[in-house]
């Protein structure tokens, strides 16, 4: 009986957790920042500040570190943006 006990305990509990389905976050109710959406508000930090070089140079380490970030087709459409205006 004493070594049943933990087992039905463990048991007991596991039929008392709450069922949880697989699914993919919610980015609105996300709580920290993702690494891509960091980036990309100091990109814009950089730019509101007139540091054109540090905007570009964050914006291009989005696009290459964090690829399928939600975030680096607003940098690749930046760097687009910037190139068209002439300037690297």
């Amino acid at each position: 009986m004493v070594r049943t006990a933990p087992l039905l305990l463990l048991t007991a509990s596991l039929s008392a957790a709450p069922y949880q389905c697989a699914s993919e976050p919610d980015a609105a109710h996300a709580i920290e920042e993702t690494p891509g959406e960091a980036i990309y508000k100091l990109a814009e930090q950089y730019r509101a500040a007139g540091n054109r070089e540090a905007w570009l140079g964050a914006l291009r380490f989005l696009v290459q570190n964090y690829p399928s970030s939600r975030f680096a087709e607003a940098a690749r459409l930046d760097l687009a943006a910037a190139t068209a205006d002439g300037g690297p």
